[in-house]
């Protein structure tokens, strides 16, 4: 891996914190550390790491919290830390928008072999070329989003997955077809992490479930841009 990926470690268990990142630091890794909810919402806002690996028991606010926040802002990977091994903790995880769950305890070469798979796959769909959605002016090349306010600010994973409904020409892609388009074929995990970036989206597009004027639900099957895209 090449060394300018950053990686923030988090988690209020500093011995754990210090063995990991000394792990991650001799595969070349930059590290960057936090210990509690608000410090790592904080780091992450302002270095804007490429990968977070974070514990959900955490002082402050929790690892979910501190997900949700972190997905308003950044679409870096993110990778649960916790010693619970409940269904039910793995929901919440993937709900909050995290990449991937690791149990405690865990070895630090199965760890790193993990990050650098996940680091590893793209993120990004195959359509080219400037499109307009209603009242919408996509220029993928550029990976700008315009609307009648001016520009809208979106994730690499946001914009990724408007990119792969309007290759579509407003059929209904499944969310796996999401996932693959997205993350890549080898992604893993809970498939749920598309409603919360498509969540995501939507809020920022100013689109409504109930009234979609741009990203619609097909029940039973996924989504879809809300109407063909023109050229």
């Amino acid at each position: 891996m090449p060394e300018s990926i950053t990686i923030l470690v988090v988690d209020d268990e500093r011995p754990l914190v210090g063995v990991i990142t000394s792990h991650l630091e001799r595969e070349g890794f930059v590290v960057l550390e936090a210990f509690d909810g608000p410090s790592a919402v904080d780091v992450a806002e302002r270095q804007r790491p490429d990968l977070i690996l974070v514990d959900i028991d955490l002082p402050g606010f929790d690892g979910i919290e501190v997900c949700r926040r972190i997905r308003e802002f950044s679409d870096a990977y993110v990778v649960m830390l916790t010693a619970r091994d409940e269904e039910s903790d793995k929901v919440d995880a993937f709900g909050s928008g995290a990449d991937d769950y690791v149990v405690k305890p865990f070895s630090a070469r199965e760890l790193i072999a993990r990050l650098q798979a996940m680091l590893r796959r793209p993120r990004a769909s195959t359509y080219q070329g400037p499109v307009h959605l209603r009242d919408l002016r996509i220029d993928l090349g550029a990976r700008t989003v315009r609307g009648p306010a001016g520009e809208i600010a979106l994730t690499r994973t946001e914009f990724a997955i408007l990119a792969a409904l309007l290759e579509q020409r407003g059929a209904a892609c499944t969310r796996r077809q999401i996932i693959d388009a997205v993350w890549g074929a080898e992604w893993f995990g809970d498939e749920q992490v598309v409603d919360v970036h498509v969540g995501h989206l939507r809020r920022k597009l100013g689109d409504k479930a109930g009234a979609p004027r741009y990203v619609r639900t097909v029940r039973g099957v996924g989504y879809a841009a809300a109407s063909t895209p023109r050229q």
